[in-house]
């Protein structure tokens, strides 16, 4: 899914706290474009399968792909060598411990066919303060006293909405991926919302499902 070189579309965001049906979005899956990151509109925004994506220097865009990637936490892959990893005692997991450093760590990692962050300061101080509101939530892994790996996302109570995770040395985000998935799978969490497809997350067992059949989950 690109966020350069798009057609725009009409859907302009104003003041009001609103948003356009998911169906019309764009083939790419681009709804909406302005508004703001309110904590209030960010909320309505996940509870309705939207998500906002955007270059440092952009507009902000608002998302809902069809399909959705999504991963079913009973259907997590761990690999072989991933279970070693997961009984080796090689690494620790807290849980929101240091919210504010795993956004920055997931700022600052270099991927793959994207230039510049998405967690523009902005972005950064709307979700810290969603955190404070015990909406999002993060996952931190230690190797020793070294923050090496995490994640953070939304959580909606019975749908995680993934956002970014980061790794410093081998297997650390995939450790706390199954972490994740183990914690929701606990908490009978109907999905995680991987948002779109990458092979990574697609070797960790997360899926494509149409639209409607992941807005059918998430307000069911």
């Amino acid at each position: 899914m690109e966020k350069d070189g798009i057609n725009i579309p009409l859907h302009f965001l104003g003041d009001k706290l609103e948003f356009p049906p998911v169906e019309m979005a764009s083939a790419d899956g681009l709804l909406a474009v302005g508004g703001d990151l309110s904590p209030e509109r960010l909320l309505l925004a996940y509870k309705n399968g939207i998500f906002p994506w955007f270059n440092e220097d952009a507009l902000i865009l608002w998302w809902s792909p069809d399909p959705r990637m999504v991963l079913f936490p009973q259907k997590v892959k761990v690999s072989k060598s991933m279970r070693r990893v997961m009984r080796s005692q090689q690494f620790t997991l807290t849980q929101n411990q240091c919210f504010e450093q795993v956004l920055d760590c997931c700022a600052q990692v270099e991927r793959k066919d994207q230039e510049g962050t998405w967690i523009t300061p902005n972005m950064k101080s709307a979700y810290m303060e969603l955190f404070q509101r015990g909406i999002a939530r993060s996952l931190e892994v230690w190797q020793e006293n070294t923050l090496v790996g995490g994640l953070y996302g939304v959580d909606l109570g019975h749908v995680f909405c993934g956002e970014s995770m980061f790794s410093l040395t081998s297997n650390a985000s995939k450790f706390a991926f199954v972490k994740l998935a183990e914690d929701c799978l606990a908490k009978n969490y109907k999905l995680i919302d991987c948002q779109v497809h990458t092979p990574h997350l697609e070797s960790l067992g997360a899926e494509l499902i149409s639209r409607s059949d992941f807005m059918g989950r998430l307000k069911g």
